[in-house]
């Protein structure tokens, strides 16, 4: 069984050269993103995350394709920053954040942040229905509201579905999984301590993480570990009609649990 690699100086120097070769070419295609059209750098964030993707030795396996139907609301499990990178290289389109990135920079990629606070969620709410209805491009979204640790998918918050109730907006469930680059099947305590990244306080289930990392901490880690293999498998879009947020709530979230419970643990095809 494969296992992940053991941190030593050279990998921790290849690990660090890796880190300030993409700091480098962030600082470098800053004014190209800079003098960019709105819609250009909303397609320029392809290549923007595919340096990242190659810096940090990620290979990406997609199973399934989005439907063309717009407006199109994508949501999905959520382990780590990475999905935040890797479904604009696998798909093009933008995000839904909670928190603000990288500023004017993820304005400019078109991420559309939701606040979670009360008082302002129903003014980000309407401006996340508003973007959907004049755009081409898929919207990721991440209804669990936070990462896991990759054990399990926790429960869909309903509020982000409120936009789709009575609307034209199509909803597709996507399923994220972590293998090594190999194919292999990481382990549920090898996922906790090297590949996820989330808070501890927040688990309900599963292993917990030895030693909690910041975002970019565990950016770092992945270079050292040598990187990884994300899996993407795209599952058709539920029928939803008639059914208000808390039912879509529960539909799509079911319908990414059991597919992600059948997939973490089964040997990827080579």
């Amino acid at each position: 069984m494969t296992k992940p690699r053991k941190q030593n100086i050279f990998n921790t120097i290849t690990g660090g050269i890796r880190m300030g070769l993409f700091w480098t070419l962030v600082v470098i295609q800053m004014p190209i993103i800079a003098i960019l059209p709105r819609r250009a750098s909303v397609a320029y964030m392809r290549v923007f995350m595919w340096f990242l993707k190659v810096i940090s030795s990620v290979k990406i396996r997609v199973h399934g394709k989005l439907t063309k139907q717009r407006p199109l609301l994508v949501v999905s499990n959520h382990i780590s920053v990475f999905e935040i990178a890797m479904f604009p290289v696998a798909f093009g389109g933008s995000l839904v954040a909670k928190w603000p990135i990288v500023g004017w920079v993820s304005k400019k990629f078109g991420v559309v942040f939701v606040d979670r606070n009360p008082s302002s969620a129903k003014s980000a709410l309407d401006t996340m229905g508003k973007t959907l209805a004049k755009i081409k491009y898929p919207l990721f979204v991440f209804p669990e509201g936070t990462t896991t640790n990759g054990a399990y998918v926790k429960p869909f918050k309903s509020t982000l579905f409120s936009i789709a109730e009575g609307t034209n907006i199509t909803v597709q469930p996507v399923v994220v999984n972590y293998r090594y680059r190999n194919g292999d099947v990481i382990s549920p305590e090898d996922m906790a301590n090297h590949f996820a990244y989330f808070d501890n306080k927040k688990m309900d289930m599963g292993p917990l993480a030895e030693r909690e990392r910041s975002a970019f901490g565990q950016l770092y880690h992945v270079m050292m570990l040598g990187g990884m293999m994300i899996e993407i498998t795209v599952l058709p879009p539920p029928p939803l009609a008639g059914k208000n947020r808390k039912e879509m709530a529960a539909t799509l979230g079911n319908m990414v649990s059991e597919k992600y419970m059948e997939l973490k643990d089964k040997n990827a095809t080579k």
